[in-house]
């Protein structure tokens, strides 16, 4: 499911079908959050599962940003849609590097926990996040959002976390008590009071607010250890 609602969001990508876009990447996010879940209650487990799971998300979470970020190039240089242009190709640099994040993340057994690097969720929800600020003109910045500087530093900046060794809170639950999923709980409620007040900013602002979190919380983890 994961992989087929990514292969329809980057279809609609093309075609700036940007609303078409948010509810298959919704879809295809639920589809990848909950197969860890089921095959927890199920208590099955298989390398061909682990295979899948990374195929999908290259494609939900690797290639769909990419192609996102490629059109919102293409509308900022206004340019037409009908063929490949060469100067919103760099969107799919950030396909390249996530594809890099995610064989690095199935190589790497630190990760059980937490993750090091921004997730490819995460990475995708905040490029989402772009897309429907500029589909809603939201707090009138939709030509900003479509600037052709600004997208190129998003790219770089996006790429970089995708596989620095920053340490960042997983929402990955250890079961249904609060214990153990304080963060991952007020996250979650932090997020829906910011979609209910800001709407569809909230997708970028919130990835931003958590990158933040996560950065602050290394950075006094490192002070407390050297004390």
């Amino acid at each position: 499911m994961n992989l087929i609602c990514g292969c329809c969001a980057v279809a609609c990508a093309f075609y700036q079908q940007f609303h078409q876009v948010l509810v298959f990447f919704f879809i295809g996010g639920i589809a990848d959050y909950c197969d860890g879940m089921v095959a927890r209650w199920l208590n099955v487990k298989s390398t061909l599962g682990k295979e899948l799971d990374s195929i999908a998300d290259m494609v939900t979470f690797g290639v769909l940003p990419g192609a996102i970020l490629y059109m919102l190039l293409l509308i900022g240089m206004g340019e037409a849609t009908d063929q490949f242009q060469l100067m919103a190709a760099p969107g799919f640099i950030l396909s390249a590097f996530a594809g890099l994040r995610l064989a690095k993340f199935n190589l790497d057994t630190r990760q059980a926990d937490d993750f090091i690097g921004l997730s490819t969720p995460s990475c995708t929800i905040f490029v989402v996040g772009l897309m429907l600020i500029h589909e809603h003109n939201s707090l009138e910045l939709g030509s900003f959002v479509v600037n052709n500087y600004f997208l190129y530093g998003v790219i770089a900046v996006l790429s970089y976390l995708l596989v620095s060794e920053i340490p960042m809170v997983s929402f990955k639950f250890k079961g249904i008590q609060w214990k153990g999923n304080e963060r991952r709980i007020l996250f979650i409620l932090t997020a829906l009071i910011l979609l209910i007040l800001l709407k569809e900013v909230a997708f970028s602002l919130f990835i931003i607010l958590y990158i933040l979190f996560s950065v602050f919380d290394n950075f006094s983890g490192l002070r407390k250890s050297a004390t």
